[in-house]
């Protein structure tokens, strides 16, 4: 009882363990060769600088102090990580700098999908292509991904753009070439610089039973905009997209006489659109 009561000093020189908060050693042991536990002052059997039977001791007698001494081991790896991993996390990040300096190869998977995914935000979100040179979109790039080189206007002009526009169709055109029955709207209308477009849009339902509406074109229409012209225009865009028109179930136009005209020499059923004729119908009255 005498020893268990006798001073205890910790040990000397550096500790890297933490399990030493919970040992150390007699006073009169002079070469600390036995350490004893602070808990319960029983002398556990150590070799050398050896700290397993110190854990074990902890583990099995005293298992509050063991979940402490795990808290603070787990706390010291994560807070003062050691020389030797230090280093390989060194050695690892070097030739990762470097390769974060290398621009993607124009071949590359990763270039080829920002490229795809730029051009897709210009047809989108219908922005300028200009917007590719303008600084504040540069300089987003490249924060973004610095290995990324942004090509030049023309590139998306001539190459990206043309190529999504291809890949769009052919997919469209495979979900179409399914369709057994289709029906259409078409308008005739003028930009904010009265340059004169018209424009197709199919419906359908698809294989999956879902109604699907797709604007196969908007297309420049400069010619004269009497009902044989637009009859033709019509009968030539169905035709690029290889659509029947006995498949043809009905065409949505607006009232306009040179539409109902067109729609008369294609021999197409013609649903006049609801909303035009309401608001010609407003109009007619209000001038009454």
């Amino acid at each position: 009882m005498a020893a268990s009561r006798e001073e205890l000093v910790p040990k000397k020189g550096t500790v890297s363990s933490v399990i030493w908060n919970w040992f150390a050693f007699a006073r009169s042991d002079l070469d600390q060769t036995t350490p004893r536990c602070k808990v319960c002052m029983k002398s556990v059997a150590s070799k050398g600088s050896s700290t397993t039977n110190l854990l074990q001791h902890l583990k099995q007698k005293h298992p509050v102090e063991w979940e402490k001494c795990c808290a603070q081991r787990n706390e010291k790896d994560s807070s003062t990580p050691s020389t030797t991993r230090t280093a390989a996390k060194i050695q690892s990040t070097v030739p990762q700098t470097f390769s974060n300096c290398i621009p993607y190869d124009k071949n590359s998977a990763r270039w080829k999908a920002i490229t795809d995914a730029i051009a897709m935000y210009i047809a989108k979100d219908m922005v300028p292509i200009y917007t590719v040179e303008k600084p504040g979109f540069i300089n987003m790039i490249k924060v973004l991904d610095p290995r990324y080189v942004l090509p030049s206007r023309k590139y998306f002009s001539n190459v990206a753009l043309p190529n999504l526009y291809n890949s769009t169709r052919q997919r469209v055109k495979k979900e179409l070439d399914d369709v057994s029955s289709y029906s259409a709207t078409t308008d005739l209308w003028s930009s904010r610089t009265m340059q004169p477009y018209m424009s197709l849009t199919v419906h359908f339902i698809n294989n999956d039973w879902i109604l699907r509406s797709v604007c196969l074109q908007t297309a420049y229409f400069p010619e004269d905009h009497t009902g044989e012209i637009v009859a033709q225009g019509l009968r030539d865009a169905l035709n690029s997209w290889n659509l029947a028109e006995d498949r043809l179930i009905c065409m949505t136009t607006d009232s306009g006489s040179n539409m109902i005209k067109a729609l008369k020499d294609n021999a197409w059923p013609n649903l006049q659109c609801f909303g035009h004729r309401l608001h010609n119908a407003v109009e007619n009255g209000v001038k009454d």
